[in-house]
């Protein structure tokens, strides 16, 4: 598993490192990486691999899958009832056979579909790699590095744009979201490594590296960004206050729900106070404000995207259609508008779905964990915030922030069963 486990760091560094720097092959280098760690994985894999990686996907393993079935669906012909209004319509008055594909771009589409296969088997790697404790503390401690650096470098372009240069605040928000729940479970490592008899030094090291990544992301999302995607982040920091005070206190089951129950109506309430701030299309609701004529372009490439959307990825083609300003170019908002338009209502649910279903594992893991909990626990954290963040901004339609989300949820599902120390 050593070649696996370093493209699997491969793959986080250089995605995120180069997307930041705004270079335009970090993700094909970061595709190639999940790629050749899948391989190493597959070769060098054991039965002990193979049995953790079934306990852990227990909660639904082919549910894994939905998304990039449905998006290679998207390529085959199909009738033309199913494609978007606009293509049915000119392949129609073209004539010819009345099938085709679904998508509008063939190849946005196919690459789509490559980045979902690298999401996917990033996460199957991850959940077998970080078998072993130590190797899931090191990836633990690479991604609250990348996403602490992440944070800092937009703290410090908003105080002094002349000092680093722009990078993508859209992807930087979402990083530094991520960053704040990872570098809050660094501090929890290092406070169990105090309580546990470790090097005192070393716990005290590692607890200040967390804190400032901590500290840094914080004042990226909380100072820096948008008041939606400052409350996703809160939102994911309770939830983690929450499996803390529950298991410190050694809550009884019927407490627990209690407790589980009042915070879920909180979030509830916090979550339609948000929607109901505002009126129009529900995708629409928490992105920031736009001009007139971009919400009403946004409004009728809603109306007319049917069940299966118009192809994965094709937001930025379809956008030339309903752009009003020639010069203009038309971006999704938000990663929810650009998953609806692009997979339609399925995709946008089997989304959801996904994530909500990870959600829910994730937490009983983390309840159930015991003193590693901290590893579920951030990575629930982290897909509450995606959740709500990819209503608020477009930063989750990023493979960087893509290949790190699932880089932490493998984490957190593999810990979710693992025993300390297994090799």
């Amino acid at each position: 598993m050593s070649l696996a486990y370093f493209a699997l760091i491969v793959s986080i560094v250089s995605a995120s490192a180069l997307e930041i720097a705004g270079a335009k092959f970090g993700a094909q280098l970061g595709t190639m990486a999940a790629a050749l760690s899948l391989l190493a994985a597959t070769l060098s894999a054991r039965k002990a691999d193979y049995d953790h990686y079934v306990r852990a996907t227990s909660w639904g393993r082919w549910i894994l899958i939905a998304i990039p079935l449905g998006i290679a669906a998207q390529l085959v012909p199909l009738p033309l009832g199913l494609a978007h209004p606009i293509w049915a319509s000119t392949r129609e008055a073209l004539g010819g056979l009345p099938l085709g594909p679904i998508t509008a771009d063939i190849g946005l589409t196919l690459g789509a579909l490559l980045l979902a296969l690298a999401a996917i088997a990033l996460l199957g790697v991850t959940i077998s790699v970080v078998r072993n404790r130590g190797r899931a503390e090191l990836v633990l401690f690479v991604l609250g590095g990348v996403t602490a650096v992440s944070a800092l470098v937009l703290d410090l372009h908003r105080l002094s744009p002349r000092l680093v240069a722009a990078a993508p605040s859209d992807l930087m928000t979402t990083l530094a979201g991520l960053g704040l729940m990872l570098n809050l479970a660094v501090m929890q490592l290092a406070a169990e490594r105090a309580e546990t008899h470790h090097s005192v030094l070393r716990s005290v090291a590692i607890g200040l590296c967390g804190l400032v990544g901590v500290v840094a992301s914080a004042a990226a999302i909380f100072a820096s960004s948008g008041t939606n995607s400052a409350i996703a982040a809160a939102l994911g920091v309770v939830l983690i206050l929450l499996i803390l005070v529950i298991r410190r206190l050694d809550l009884s089951p019927l407490a627990a729900v209690a407790l589980s129950v009042a915070a879920l109506i909180g979030a509830g309430i916090v979550l339609t106070f948000l929607f109901e701030k505002s009126s129009g299309p529900v995708l629409l609701r928490l992105v920031p404000e736009m001009g007139t004529e971009t919400t009403a372009a946004l409004e009728r490439m809603l109306a007319d995207t049917r069940w299966f959307g118009a192809g994965a990825g094709t937001f930025t083609a379809l956008g030339r259609i309903y752009q009003s300003d020639a010069g203009a170019i038309l971006t999704a908002p938000s990663a929810a508008i650009a998953v609806f338009a692009g997979m339609g209502w399925i995709g946008l649910a089997a989304a959801l779905a996904v994530s909500l279903i990870a959600l829910v594992r994730l937490v009983f893991g983390a309840l159930q964990r015991g003193r590693d909990s901290f590893f579920p626990a951030a990575a629930a954290a982290c897909v509450l915030f995606a959740m709500v963040q990819s209503f608020a901004g477009p930063g989750l339609l990023r493979p960087a922030a893509i290949l790190c989300l699932s880089v932490i949820v493998g984490l957190g599902l593999s810990q979710s069963v693992s025993q300390s120390g297994s090799r």
